[in-house]
Order: C-alpha cells, then structure tokens, then sequence
C-alpha cells in the first residue's frame, strides 16, 4: 500500500491510497537571481505559518474525528458488523483515489501552477476545463459504481448471505461519496492555488459532526441488535451526507476568492493532453497500491471471519485493523501533510524555473522539521498504545479484549510512521518536478513487501494475530520504500553538469562542474533522524514504563497523559546534547513565549 491522510477525517482516505493538497507561497527565485538579505527566512517563516494555520485546522478535524471514531465504534463494536460497515465505508474513497483522484492530488497543483504562470489570462480558462473534465468524470463513475455494489462488495470481501447482503446494502448509500470526494479535492485544490488553504482545512470537522450526530441519534433510537434496514439507511446515508456537507462548505470560501465555475467543453487543443497523460501514471501507482490493499482487506475479513468462527473474543478483523490505522495516520496529517501542502507550489515553481537545488533544500527542510514532530509521536503511539486505544475506542459494543487487539495493532503500525513520512515528501518532491513515472516504479517496492509479507502472516499467524501481522508488513513495507525512493530522488536532484560548487576541485586541480553525490547515510536529512532515533529508545521505554504504573492506579487516561508527558520530556531533554536542530528550536521558542507571556500580562 502507498500513502494516505487518513481515513475519515480530513479528508477520509484508506491504507493505500495517495493524496495531497498544496497551498501557493510566494515563489522561490531562479537560480541565477541573487538572494535578498533574510530571504531564506522570510520563506521559511511563511512555509511555517502556512503549515501552522492548516494544522490548527487538521487538529481540530482529527479531534472530532476521535470523537467519531468512538462513537462509531460505541455503535457497532468491531465485529463483522463493523467489517461490514467499514468496508463499504472505506469503497468509495477506494474507488475515487483508484480511478481519478490520485492523478487529481498530485497533478492538480503543479498543473495549476503552470497554468497561472504561462497563459494570459492567468490559467482561468484551463481551470474551468479542468473542473469541467473531473465533474463528468466523477457523475460517470458514481453511477457505474453504485450499479456495481454487488459485484464490488464480492471483489473486496468474498462475503455471503447476510453479511454480504448487509455490506452491499451499506456499500449503496456510501458510494455516492465518490462524486462528493471529488468536488471537495478540486475545489480545495482551487483554494489552495488562490491562496486560500484554511477551508479546505477546517470543513471536514462539518463531515466529522454530521457522522457524529447520525451514530448518536442510532445509539439513542436502536436497541443495540442486528441493523434493521431503515437503521442501514440511516447509517449509510448519514456517512454520505457528511462527505456532502464538507465539499459544498468550501462554496463561501470561493465566492470569496472571486472564483465563479462555469462548465467549459471547448476541450480541444487547451492542453488538458498534458495532465491526463502525468495522471496516467497516477492511475497506474493507485492500482498497483490498490492491488496490495485488496490483498490486505481479503485477509483482514477472512481473519475476521475466521477469528467468530473460533470464538475468539475481541473482534480480529477489518474494522480493528481500519480503527487502528485511522489513530495511527493522525501525527502525519497533522503534521507532514500540512507543511508539505505549504512547500509544495514552492517547489514546484523551483522545478519550473530549472532550479534542483532549491527542490533540494525543501526536501531536506521538510524532511527534518517532520521528522523532530513524527518520531516522537511514533514513539508515543509505540509505548502509549493501550491507554490511547482505551481513551478513543473503549466505549460501547467494544469491550477490552478489542482495546487490547487494537493496541497490539497499532503498535505494529507506530514505527511505520517514520517512514510514511519521509515517503510521502519524497514522493511530493518528484511531483513538484512533473515526474510521475518514477513514483510508480518505486512504489511497486512498497506494493510488493506489503503484499507477500501480509499472505505470509495470514498462514503462519493465529487467527487473533492475523491482522497485527498485516499492520507490521505494511511498517516493514514503508521502510524498504523509503530507502529506495531517497536513493532515486538523491541523484535527481543533483545540481546540474553546468553549475559550479565553490570550493570543490577536480583532480586536475579545476573547479568540479558537478558535485558528486554525498552518501545517503551522510546527508543532513538522515543525520537528524538518525539521532531522534537515539532519542526515541529511552523516550519510549520510560513513556511505556510510566503509562503502566500510571494506568493501575489513576486509569488510561490518567497514563496516556503522563507517559505522553514523560516522552516529550525526554526528547526535550536530549534536543541540545544530540543536536536535534529542529526540536531544540521549537523547544527553545516555546520556553521564550512562555517567559514573555507573565511580562505581558
């Protein structure tokens, strides 16, 4: 499987499936253009603001997003009910990133970057033919798929009976989600091109409230037995109606930003070839991530299945696996997406201009200011697994054998986290660069670790563990992906056979016109997550050692807390002796405001 925002948040994705958002900055310099004085602050201040306000948004989503999940999972527990409902909750996502909104994500801003900088008119007319193109397509797609409910639900699942008939009856009112997924991408991408990226950011806490209110109103109305249908209805087409409400939200914000849309069919000759071909490639990527996401999900409710049929106590299927990977993805929407979503026109208006090592900086950049928030937060979700999974799922129909499932899950999920990362702004750098091709080929890398690892854990796993494994083959995965992408991107980037390094010779005694590549275990990137790595041992041994003694006498809340506490404690700690740049500065600037604030007041 590839990268993700996270399901059912903001906005929903599932295990596999790619995407992005992107905000425009100002644009770097060429190159050849001399650099003002504080230049390279003053981006790098904007990238940070940019990325502050869209995480204050993504924090919010994500914390009506817990409130969600547990409310859900309060409704229907996680057994095959839940399978059922998760995975015609998790198809249209499946079939939109799968068929169009891959290629949309990744080609949407480069393209519309391009557009504003080459044509007259500023790229309104190619944007109109763009939303016109992709409101078609999604119309042809939602129907066709909803026509195939039956047909889909028995590709993922191998269900039947009942537990068939209840996943397609779902799988019916969840399905039209596709064409609500896509007007909310290309309309946020639009915002994101004009300079306003809060909406796109802050409108799925409207999608997570109206979900939250339809589970409610079940928990109150049903009586806690087999759905009936109208209870089917009104979950289905409750999910549904929250997808609605988040894309048509943005409405406002564009009649804001003076953007009108009026359908264009004058398609010929505008050069929309150029798009579609880049999204080709796309399609290809999503498939082949598609392919080792079917596999995961066969496995998964087979091991569901197979865990009721043995009497297992704590549901072992799909929906553990899904609610675990949703608290998993949370620190990367947060924080990786929302400063690559500001960084990302930057680069690619430095890959127009032809400059690779301003493409360059940024990766690094936005390598190493993730890495000092994500390793942390892997090492909490690692020795924090237990109470988190208590606190946001232990309500309702879930008892605590399915808390101790899920934290086993998400524990093999946690150092993955590193990983999806540092992959998904890899990635976002050769798309900045119109390269979508490379992307594919590497992350058949990924697709193939996944896929052979996880049918390796179905047979040699018990039915309880089965889908731990899957969790740990997706971890592994990311990593063998991950080093594999920075190698490629590595010689990419590299400056061109005409630049000149200062300072570096030939062995003629010449100046060197191209710089060989240092080793990767060298680069400033690799140095900084090495060392947080040294820092995360002792964090999370003494977090989980702490969350323990905690938990027996004060409760999971109580332990989440205070292991959290201590494991923030202790990079903060370690940030100055093991040089963590980017950590000792947060640190140091969070101390000098709190210093400020008494004097103030």
């Amino acid at each position: 499987m590839g990268e993700t925002a996270g399901r059912g948040h903001q906005p929903r994705a599932v295990p596999g499936v790619p995407g992005i958002s992107g905000t425009p900055l100002s644009p770097a310099p060429a190159a050849t253009a001399p650099a003002e004085p504080g230049a390279g602050e003053q981006k790098a201040a904007s990238v940070a603001r940019s990325g502050a306000l869209m995480a204050a948004g993504s924090i919010v989503s994500r914390a009506t997003g817990f409130v969600r999940s547990a409310v859900v999972a309060a409704a229907l527990g996680i057994g095959l009910t839940a399978d059922g409902y998760a995975v015609a909750n998790a198809v249209p996502m499946i079939l939109y990133m799968l068929l169009v909104g891959g290629a949309l994500n990744a080609v949407f801003v480069p393209e519309l970057v391009r557009a504003a900088k080459e044509h007259a008119d500023g790229g309104i007319a190619y944007t109109q033919r763009l939303l016109t193109v992709c409101a078609v397509a999604l119309l042809v797609i939602t129907g066709a798929a909803v026509a195939a409910a039956p047909q889909i639900v028995e590709l993922y699942t191998g269900y039947s009976g009942a537990q068939a008939e209840m996943t397609v009856a779902f799988a019916r009112y969840c399905l039209p989600q596709i064409f609500f997924l896509g007007v909310f991408t290309v309309l946020g991408q639009v915002l994101n091109a004009r300079g306003r990226f809060g909406a796109m950011m802050w409108t799925p806490v409207l999608n997570n409230i109206v979900v939250i209110s339809v589970f409610g109103l079940y928990l109150v109305v049903g009586d806690g037995g087999a759905l009936s249908s109208a209870e089917r209805a009104l979950l289905g087409w409750g999910t549904t109606a929250g997808i609605a409400v988040q894309a048509l939200a943005l409405a406002p914000s564009l009649r804001r930003a003076g953007f009108s849309w009026r359908p264009r069919f004058d398609w010929r000759g505008s050069g929309l070839t150029r798009p579609l071909r880049a999204a080709g490639w796309l399609v290809l990527l999503v498939l082949s991530n598609q392919a080792a996401y079917w596999v995961v999900t066969r496995l998964a409710t087979a091991a569901g299945r197979r865990a009721a049929e043995l009497g297992i106590d704590g549901g072992a299927g799909f929906s553990a696996y899904s609610n675990a990977y949703t608290l998993w993805a949370v620190p990367h929407g947060i924080i990786t997406v929302s400063l690559v979503t500001a960084l990302l026109p930057r680069m690619s208006r430095a890959a127009a201009d032809g400059d690779p090592l301003a493409v360059r900086r940024d990766v690094s950049y936005a390598l190493r200011t993730s890495a000092s928030m994500i390793v942390p937060a892997a090492c909490a979700l690692l020795a924090l697994a237990q109470p988190v999974m208590t606190v946001v799922y232990g309500y309702g129909q879930t008892d605590p054998g399915d808390v101790a499932l899920m934290a086993g899950i998400l524990m093999a999920f946690a150092p993955g986290l590193i990983a999806f990362s540092g992959q998904y702004v890899l990635s976002r750098a050769f798309y900045a660069l119109s390269d979508t091709r490379t992307p594919f080929f590497l992350n058949l890398v990924i697709v193939a670790v996944n896929a052979g690892l996880a049918v390796t854990a179905y047979w040699l796993l018990p039915a309880r563990w089965v889908v731990t494994g899957l969790a740990g083959a997706y971890s592994v995965a990311l990593f063998a992906g991950w080093v594999v992408t920075a190698l490629v991107l590595r010689r990419r980037l590299l400056p061109p056979p005409s630049a000149t390094v200062p300072g570096q010779r030939g062995r003629h005694g010449r100046r060197s016109r191209r710089r060989r590549p240092e080793p990767l275990w060298r680069s400033a990137s690799a140095g900084a997550v090495a060392r947080l790595l040294v820092a995360a041992v002792p964090a999370a041994g003494l977090g989980y050692v702490t969350a323990r003694v905690t938990g027996g006498a004060a409760g999971a809340p109580a332990a989440g807390a205070a292991g959290a506490l201590v494991v923030g404690v202790v990079f903060a700690a370690l940030a100055r002796p093991l040089r963590l740049t980017e950590l000792d500065a947060a640190v140091s600037g969070a101390v000098r405001r709190l210093r400020r604030r008494p004097a103030r007041g």
